[in-house]
């Protein structure tokens, strides 16, 4: 199971969604870093393969890290 973490302005706890394939988990990576850097795009919505009906969105403006990580069993 891949984890991408987003770290939020003046958030204390990030917000997590995990990906089964690391393809997967860097294509949502990249997904993220684009939309930051482009700044074309007022909210993020992000889904998680590990918890069902888990959805998150977020202003990407308050992006202040994204990081991708293998979680160990």
């Amino acid at each position: 199971m891949y984890c991408i973490e987003l770290t939020i302005k003046l958030s204390p706890l990030p917000l997590i969604v995990q990906r089964k394939e690391q393809g997967d988990a860097q294509v949502l990576y990249s997904e993220v870093i684009d939309s930051i850097q482009k700044g074309n795009q007022r909210f993020l919505s992000l889904t998680c393969e590990k918890v069902k009906d888990k959805k998150i969105t977020v202003l990407v403006s308050e992006i202040i890290a994204v990081q991708i990580y293998e979680k160990n069993k």
